[in-house]
């Protein structure tokens, strides 16, 4: 009797010193520099530059001089979006920003927000820092970082900004929000060197956040938005005060994940799966497998040579189109598909569509943008943060046309402190930007559930 209570207490003990050692896992990063050439001499250089967006005559003339000379191909018959980008809608995408869209009124809309620069680990950082202009009475202003993912921009919050920082209810939360591009992306500096990866931009955006005077803050991230934002919490637990991710992808749990996928269609309640889970995940090879293979053909380029269909899109504007806003419609719906318009405008308007896509042809940004894709991916699908949890109090917003469908028992493998897990109404990868009143935190619950814990 006495053995079996001993070896007891020493396997429990085992396993409590596992989970444990487990729980106090905190991600490790070294500083780089990613700037031309050695780091310099002297004391890093940590002033705040106003940015302001312009464009020129010059500018335009070469945007539309490439437009007129580009050379149309015919889709073919009954083919709506399943080949790619249909050439009829590109044709009639591409009228528009040649004869109507206005890029001046636009850089004027951009510019409405406050943009700056300062120079970490060698490279100028471009951000947007908006703080409320009217904050109620007793009420408490929560700093919120923003990051976008590929391919979009900074741009995509601009919809969502006004409800974090204008908020009509009085008793809502007040946001002072900043949203950078990422290193490559925008009017970011692309890095100098290999290597750049998610812990790198993440460690990045802590060093912005602490220059700005911030000790602790919220974060919000979306496709590599997630991954760097999750970074940011494994890397600061304690200044990450809270996480909220409107996608996120299996990197744990791999036995309950493969029981769940087994058993979950026919005995979804010890799983938890609800009925979208059902209908999202099975039939599994579908649904995931091949659905997936359909719709990864970019990221297969992008993280292995990025630099050699990035050069053509660099220099064909159409091309640039055709191929970011392809995953717009896509990636929004997976039956746009079946479109021959691929339901473009069904949620966005061509003007903000391409505001996008014109902050990645004026910044010249398309080929350091598809190499995050070979720094993530290209070396590896297992680099070690992804086998590290995040405690940090989590929400997550399930979007019902995401690309990668993740029920609560998925999330909740990495994310171990998950408050708030919401099923979205409508809206797939572009959240913030397709659906910002149903994206807007405060709706959610979940930074009213961390402000009670805080």
């Amino acid at each position: 009797m006495f053995t079996e209570v001993l070896v007891a207490i020493v396997i429990g003990g085992v396993i409590y010193f596992l989970v444990q050692k487990r729980r106090s896992q905190v991600l490790k990063t070294k500083d780089g520099w990613w700037g031309v050439g050695a780091p310099p001499d002297g004391e890093e250089d940590i002033s705040v530059r106003p940015f302001k967006i312009s464009t020129s005559d010059e500018e335009l003339e070469d945007l539309y001089r490439r437009i007129d000379q580009t050379r149309p191909v015919a889709s073919l018959e009954d083919s709506q979006f399943h080949y790619g980008f249909n050439s009829q809608c590109l044709q009639k995408v591409v009228s528009y920003w040649r004869n109507d869209f206005d890029w001046r009124k636009q850089v004027d809309k951009l510019n409405q927000y406050p943009h700056f620069k300062t120079n970490i680990e060698g490279i100028d950082v471009h951000y947007m820092h908006i703080k409320p202009q009217r904050v109620p009475q007793g009420s408490a202003v929560i700093p919120l970082i923003m990051v976008h993912g590929w391919p979009g921009s900074f741009y995509e919050f601009f919809g969502i900004i006004p409800l974090l920082t204008e908020p009509s209810d009085p008793g809502d939360c007040v946001f002072e929000v900043v949203c950078p591009s990422i290193p490559g992306y925008g009017f970011s500096e692309a890095p100098h060197k290999k290597g750049f990866d998610t812990v790198c931009a993440a460690r990045i955006f802590i060093k912005l956040m602490k220059r700005l005077g911030f000790q602790h803050f919220y974060a919000q991230g979306g496709d590599w938005g997630w991954q760097v934002t999750t970074n940011m919490a494994q890397l600061e637990p304690k200044m990450v005060t809270g996480l909220h991710l409107n996608f996120a992808s299996v990197t744990m749990g791999g036995l309950i994940v493969t029981l769940s996928i087994m058993f979950g269609r026919h005995f979804p309640k010890p799983f938890g799966f609800t009925d979208l889970d059902i209908q999202r995940l099975y039939p599994f090879m579908d649904k995931l497998v091949v659905e997936s293979i359909k719709e990864s053909g970019y990221m297969h380029i992008q993280a292995t040579k990025p630099d050699t269909a990035g050069r053509g899109l660099n220099d064909s504007p159409v091309g640039l189109a055709a191929y970011i806003l392809e995953k717009f419609s896509t990636a929004t719906n997976f039956d746009f598909r079946n479109l021959e318009d691929g339901g473009l405008t069904r949620k966005f308007s061509l003007d903000d569509l391409l505001t996008n896509i014109m902050i990645y042809w004026t910044s010249g940004c398309i080929v350091s943008s598809m190499r995050f894709y070979k720094e993530n991916v290209g070396h590896g699908l297992a680099p070690p943060h992804t086998k590290i949890p995040v405690v940090v109090p989590t929400g997550f917003a399930c979007f019902p046309n995401e690309v990668m469908h993740m029920p609560k028992l998925w999330v909740q493998q990495k994310y171990h402190n998950l408050v708030s897990y919401t099923l979205m109404a409508r809206g797939g990868h572009f959240a913030a930007m397709e659906e910002p009143q149903l994206d807007t935190p405060p709706s959610l619950t979940l930074y009213s559930s961390l402000i009670e814990i805080l």
